[in-house]
């Protein structure tokens, strides 16, 4: 029975219009031990590195190939090859790196922005404190990444940012969605894709994501 409520959960989560939810069994195996309360720092943080790598093998999955010629030790043949400009990965500070981390591991000729935001718990707006970026992003794919989209508003202001720095191409990718956020999020940005490995119930009167994992950012750091 509980299987089954999870099947049909998920499927409604894939179903949404500009979601993904990767489904994966190691992911929903793993993110079921970073929700646990008693999970430790470093368990959460070596666990966030691994599901990571295999949210980064989903997001570009359908990454544009092209054919060069090579050597092999036996003889000359042409071979896939990613083409154009490198992927950017970008990391909305601080809880973004976590994600980042694991995603370098698979790609690791990867350009790396960071975008410094953190919530005002009153306001539950963003505050923007930092921004480095590679040039020529209208040539690039920018893939996204934040654990959490609970309202969407730091995320929506990054991709703000990129998008007035002249990115055109923009993936999302967070381990957890809220409705709330997901809508918020699609309302300013319909044209960028979301990938996430959970759809949430809601948000509580914090902003917080329920049942979540609580803040990612001082689950990872041990910080409060």
């Amino acid at each position: 029975m509980e299987e089954t409520c999870y099947k049909n959960s998920q499927r409604k989560g894939s179903a949404m219009n500009g979601v993904t939810v990767i489904d994966h069994p190691l992911v929903q195996h793993k993110l079921t031990i970073m929700r646990r309360k008693e999970t430790s720092t470093g368990s959460f943080r070596r666990l966030l590195r691994e599901i990571s790598t295999l949210l980064c093998y989903e997001v570009t999955r359908d990454l544009e190939l092209t054919m060069a010629t090579i050597e092999t030790p036996m003889q000359t043949m042409e071979s896939p090859i990613l083409e154009g400009k490198k992927l950017v990965f970008v990391s909305i500070l601080r809880a973004g790196n976590g994600l980042l981390e694991g995603m370098l591991e698979l790609v690791p000729s990867a350009r790396v922005s960071h975008i410094g935001m953190y919530r005002d718990h009153d306001t539950l707006q963003p505050v923007e404190y930092y921004f480095k970026a590679p040039e020529a992003l209208d040539e690039r794919l920018m893939i996204v990444v934040d654990p959490m989209l609970a309202t969407g508003n730091s995320s929506i202001a990054a991709i703000h940012k990129l998008k007035e720095r002249g990115a055109t191409n923009i993936r999302f990718l967070c381990l957890l969605a809220a409705p709330e956020g997901i809508k918020n999020f699609q309302e300013a940005h319909p044209d960028v894709k979301i990938y996430t490995a959970s759809i949430d119930s809601h948000l509580n009167e914090k902003g917080y994501i329920m049942p979540g994992l609580g803040d990612a950012g001082d689950r990872m750091y041990g910080t409060k």
